[in-house]
This record gives C-alpha cells, sequence and structure tokens, in this order.
C-alpha cells in the first residue's frame, strides 16, 4: 500500500508540476531541520514536521542551541553603498550583526537581522542558546556578503532595477505550536503569538472562475517560486527595499502588487486545479501572512508606490478559506489602495482622485489644481501616479471583482478609480487643454494584466459596492479617515 502511495504521488509531481502532497515529510524527531540554506540544531530531538507550504513547525518548547549559518558579528569590510535618486540610503557601514533571527511580537520600524541596515536594533536579535516556546515563530536569515545582488523578480523589472542592494540574502521560518498540527495545514502567520490554524481543505475552489487566457501567461514554475518563501513584511519603512531577502520577495511595493496581480488572475484561468493548486495556496499563505502583520500593528502606507499589494492577499485568503475572521483586521491597518484614492472634484472634470499621502513628509492633494499651478511636490506626486500605483493594482481590482469581494473590500474609490485609469476612450479630452492625458493610462505594467482587464473588464459579475467611502486626510502631523461622499 505505502508503495502505492509513493508511485501515485511521484506520478502526481511528474505530469502535475503545481501540485502539492501535503504533510509529504513524515512526523518525527529531529535534533534538527533545514530550509533555503538555514539550520536550526535542538539540545535534543523534539517533535517536527511541515506545513503545506514547506516551512517546518516543531513541538515546543524546545531549546535551540545552533543556528547555520551563524549570527554575529563580522571582521570589518568594505563595500560600496550607492545612493538613491533622493541623496539618500537605509544602510550604514556596521560590523555588529550577519545572519540575525528575531521573534517578531509587534510590526514596527526597526529589526534584528543585519546590521548595516539602518533600521537594526541589537536588541531585536536572539540570543542562543534560545528557548522557543509554543505560540512562538522564529524567522532566521543569512546575510549577503557582496552587493549589489540579482533582485528578486529580476525577470520582470527594468535594465537599471535588475541589481538591487538588499542586504539580507534569505530568510526561513520555523514555528513552534503546542501540538503537531492537522495534514494539509497552513503555516500560521509568523508575526504575533497567535497562531491559528488553516486547512487546505478548506480551499473553495469552485470560487475560482475558469477565463479561457488571453495574452502571454506568465511561466507557472517562475511564480511557483515567487511565492514559495515567506516575505519578511513587518518593518514598517521604506527601509526595507534595501534590508528584505533578495531570494524570498520583493523589496517594493509596486512588485508586491504586481506580482499579486498577476498570480490573482493566473489562478482564475481555465487550466486544470492541478495546476493552479501550488501558486493559489501560496497566494492564500501570503494572505496569511499579512492577516498576521495587520493583527500586531501593520500598516501599508509608506511613500509613493512603497506599500502597495498588502491587501488583496488577505481578502482572498479570507474569501477562499470561507473565513471572514481572516478579513476583519484592525483600523489601524490602512491600506495604499485606499488612502491614495478619493471622491472630489478634479481639474479637467475627473470625479475620482489620486493622492500622495507622505514622501519625505506629509503630502496634500494636488489634482484638484491645473498643473500650472502644481508646486514640486504636486509634480513629483503626480509621477508616482503614473509610474507605481494602477500600475500595479489593476489586476487585484479585476480578480476582486470576479470573486466579488468588492464589498468585502469597503473602499468603493479604489475600483472606480481603477476604471478611470483603465478607460480606453477619454470623455475629458478637450478640458484637459495644453496637459494630454498621460501615455501610462489605458495600461498596466504587464501585459498579461492588461490583455485579462481588456477582455474581462466588462463581463465582471455586477455585484453591491460597499457604500464605505471615507478619505484619509491629515489633520496637523496625524492623518484620519473622513466622510467622503461619492
Amino acid at each position: 500500500m505505502k508503495k502505492r502511495h509513493l508511485f501515485l504521488a511521484q506520478f502526481i509531481l511528474l505530469f502535475f508540476p503545481g501540485y502539492i502532497v501535503a504533510q509529504a515529510v513524515k512526523i518525527e524527531n529531529r535534533k534538527e531541520v533545514s530550509q533555503y540554506g538555514i539550520t536550526w540544531t535542538f539540545d535534543k530531538p523534539a517533535k517536527t514536521g511541515q506545513f503545506i507550504t514547506g516551512d517546518w513547525w516543531v513541538v515546543g518548547p524546545v531549546t535551540i542551541l545552533k543556528i547555520t549559518p551563524a549570527p554575529g558579528p563580522v571582521r570589518p569590510e568594505n563595500f560600496n553603498i550607492s545612493i538613491n535618486r533622493w541623496n539618500d540610503t537605509s544602510l550604514k557601514l556596521d560590523t555588529t550583526m550577519r545572519n540575525g533571527s528575531m521573534i517578531v511580537l509587534k510590526a514596527g520600524t526597526t529589526h534584528g537581522y543585519d546590521s548595516r541596515s539602518g533600521s537594526f536594533r541589537k536588541n531585536n536579535s536572539v540570543s542562543l542558546p534560545l528557548l522557543l516556546t509554543p505560540n512562538l515563530s522564529l524567522i532566521s536569515s543569512e546575510s549577503n556578503t557582496t552587493l549589489p545582488v540579482d533582485n528578486f523578480c529580476k525577470n520582470i523589472m527594468w535594465e537599471n532595477e535588475k541589481k538591487c542592494q538588499n542586504v539580507m540574502k534569505a530568510a526561513a521560518v520555523l514555528t513552534c505550536l503546542q501540538d503537531a498540527p492537522p495534514e494539509g495545514a497552513f503555516r500560521p502567520p509568523y508575526a504575533g503569538t497567535e497562531k491559528p490554524v488553516f486547512l487546505a481543505k478548506d480551499i473553495k475552489w469552485d470560487l475560482l472562475p475558469k477565463l479561457a487566457p488571453v495574452g502571454e501567461v506568465p511561466s507557472w514554475e517562475e511564480f511557483e517560486r515567487y511565492f514559495q518563501r515567506p516575505w519578511i513584511d513587518h518593518l514598517m519603512s521604506w527601509e526595507q527595499q534595501e534590508l528584505v531577502p533578495n531570494e524570498n520577495g520583493p523589496n517594493y511595493g509596486r512588485e508586491h502588487a504586481r506580482l499579486v496581480s498577476m498570480a490573482s488572475l493566473m489562478v482564475m484561468l481555465d487550466v486544470p486545479k492541478a495546476r493552479k493548486e501550488k501558486l493559489t495556496i501560496e497566494l492564500i499563505q501570503r494572505g496569511i501572512d499579512l492577516y498576521g502583520i495587520a493583527k500586531v500593528g501593520g500598516y501599508w502606507n509608506e511613500g509613493g508606490g512603497h506599500s502597495s499589494g498588502r491587501k488583496w492577499p488577505i481578502l482572498f485568503a479570507s474569501t477562499m478559506l470561507n473565513n471572514p475572521a481572516i478579513s476583519q483586521i484592525p483600523e489601524t491597518a490602512v491600506f495604499h489602495e485606499d488612502t491614495q484614492t478619493y471622491y472630489g472634484k478634479g481639474w479637467f472634470g475627473q470625479d475620482v482622485l489620486w493622492q500622495m499621502i507622505m514622501h519625505h513628509g506629509k503630502r496634500d492633494p494636488y489634482e484638484e489644481k491645473s498643473p500650472d499651478q502644481w508646486e514640486k511636490w504636486d509634480k513629483t506626486s503626480e509621477s508616482y501616479r503614473t509610474c507605481c500605483n494602477a500600475v500595479a493594482w489593476t489586476g487585484t481590482a479585476l480578480a476582486a471583482r470576479y470573486l466579488k469581494a468588492i464589498k468585502l473590500w469597503g473602499h468603493d474609490a479604489h475600483f472606480d478609480y481603477i476604471d478611470r485609469w483603465m478607460r480606453e476612450d477619454d470623455p475629458y479630452k478637450s478640458a484637459r487643454g495644453n496637459y494630454p492625458r498621460p501615455a501610462a493610462e489605458t495600461t498596466t505594467t504587464d501585459p498579461f494584466v492588461t490583455a485579462m482587464w481588456k477582455a474581462y473588464r466588462k463581463s465582471a459579475p455586477a455585484q453591491e459596492m460597499s457604500g464605505k467611502n471615507m478619505k484619509w486626510v491629515w489633520k496637523g502631523e496625524k492623518a484620519a479617515w473622513v466622510p467622503n461622499p461619492k
């Protein structure tokens, strides 16, 4: 019988490479476990196993004696720190820590991984031996030894962005639980002390539409790799752009949203379930992680394009697992797509607008003013509007429509703004005068998303809007929601 099951598993993996065989690794006592080049060594054998995503769990409490590669200081070194176009950087020459590990109890603006990052704080790093108790997750890292390195998603990046100076190379998560999880369990969120267990058997596969592919569909294997590892996303600062592991996830919000947009539309294609299963599971896991970060203070409202792409994975996970609790996140968890879109009266007659909230200080709305009245930062805001936001959001807006999630999203201006951006005709052409419509509008950064929008936006299911129309405004040095009638 065992040989028959093994043959079946091998057959499935050979002919359906996207398929996941749940709990493929036996639950057994081990003295060490390894993933992505990182090894945790215990003082004695402990019960271990893997979640459906391949991440390790251990029944605790357990004492970790050793982490490889070893965390700690390095000898003085020389490496070049590049300065960005804003004439700043988040990096520094510091040898205090490489390959650091930390337990994330609260989302914040500091970390304990690599001291070359300006947001490093030594007290965030764990010390060994470490007693890891149930309901805690340990994130361990490996540092890059040279810079620059390949951008995580270099294949979809422009030539001048294919390299980056991220100081972390890889990261893996070890989750300590009170008991072994059921078969087919997702890894609980790596942030916080709440470790809810969600199961793959609860996925509502019938909710996914079966849309005929249009355009050039991205590589399934490439996208499965994009979402394979945990995206380390608990640093609420633009400084994560030069920190996060370049082998785990993207370092900029535009690419967070681009990858999520494409993946969300890919799993809605008319392909065999076995082809889309792995990517769907990985996308749900991304939502579970973001849900956990939101529960411990996470918010995504940093800069012109840094914070995009975090809301939809949470709602996707909630919808696909039929678990409303996942979408019930704190009010403190504001999202880029919502704070940047609102209803108003624009300079050429448009009634749904975009704003940049923060970039080297707080920023004010500008689309109400004619371009000949724009100041320096208004022009900068417009450059971010066209380079880094709707071009990345469009796929998730379409996916949300097909999962009938507009009401669940709860911010109608976001969807109306995407319709404004992608509208091919221009009813405001004459009102624009000497300022023609930007060439970036009507399209996205990714041809597959653009093709899917043009093919399927008009036939998207009709549904009730949320009626929740608010605007994110500055009140002194703090921002808050105010009513924003459509």
